[in-house]
């Protein structure tokens, strides 16, 4: 079989004598919507920004209407998550609406502010349950018991093949793998996804925070500004640190359950 292209950014091959498939960190950001997602998100908020400074709230609603529209037709012939495309124009939708009727260019940002703060509220309120849900997420997109991202982390460098085992001898009998931890027994894993999490609730509190000072001040183009500054931005650095995190607790699980990082069975 030939070995995984340096774009392939998966390789589900189970490793020999493990079952544990590897992946890639791109795969988590697939999930995601990817950073071209995350940045089609951003444009029909620079649209209504630049459309009403210059003509006007009118102008502005329909340009972010438009720019919507586009970014829909956009992941459509990406062939990205249809889901992903009709709750960002919903959104937009909703957000020109409120805008639309109250007649106050300040308005298009009411639904980011209400929704941020209430995303910070809902991660915070998951710690003292000990479902922190960055854990969640991160353990539904790639499991720490496999090693998921405790292989390559460069997407340009070729998959390796995992390491080939010697086959057991015929009067040896194989030891019955040991049951899978949760990772919510592991002390390690839960504080540092509870961390995980208080710092992407602290940037949803800081984007609400910001926004709602420049919005009692009527300052659209500043609450316009600080909306994208403190959006992709932000949640760019917050998801490389979460992600760099998350790798070094895979290689740490791994590694305490007696496999290599790349997932193959230590010696």
């Amino acid at each position: 079989m030939t070995a995984a292209g340096p774009d392939d950014g998966v390789d589900d091959r189970p490793a020999e004598g493990t079952g544990r498939p590897t992946f890639d960190r791109d795969m988590v950001l697939d999930q995601l919507g990817g950073w071209r997602g995350m940045v089609d998100a951003t444009l029909p908020t620079v649209a209504f920004i630049v459309g009403n400074s210059t003509d006007g709230l009118r102008t502005g609603i329909w340009a972010a209407v438009a720019a919507a529209v586009v970014v829909f037709l956009l992941r459509l012939v990406r062939r990205q998550s249809i889901q992903q495309a009709v709750s960002g124009l919903f959104a937009v939708g909703v957000a020109v609406a409120i805008a639309s009727v109250s007649g106050q260019a300040r308005d298009y940002f009411v639904l980011g502010i209400v929704r941020s703060l209430a995303v910070g509220v809902v991660l915070l309120g998951s710690i003292p349950f000990r479902w922190p849900l960055v854990g969640v997420a991160a353990e539904f997109l790639a499991p720490s018991h496999v090693g998921s991202l405790a292989g390559r982390t460069r997407p340009w460098e070729r998959t390796r093949r995992p390491a080939e085992t010697a086959a057991p001898a015929d009067d040896v009998t194989p030891a019955a793998p040991e049951p899978e931890r949760h990772w919510r027994d592991d002390p390690r894993l839960l504080r540092a996804y509870a961390w995980l999490t208080v710092l992407w609730a602290a940037s949803f509190f800081l984007r609400a925070g910001v926004q709602w000072i420049y919005y009692l001040a009527d300052d659209v183009e500043l609450l316009g500004t600080f909306s994208v500054v403190l959006g992709l931005p932000l949640t760019a650095v917050v998801l490389l640190v979460t992600l760099w995190v998350v790798a070094r607790l895979h290689r740490h699980r791994t590694a305490a359950e007696g496999g290599s990082p790349d997932g193959s069975a230590g010696s």
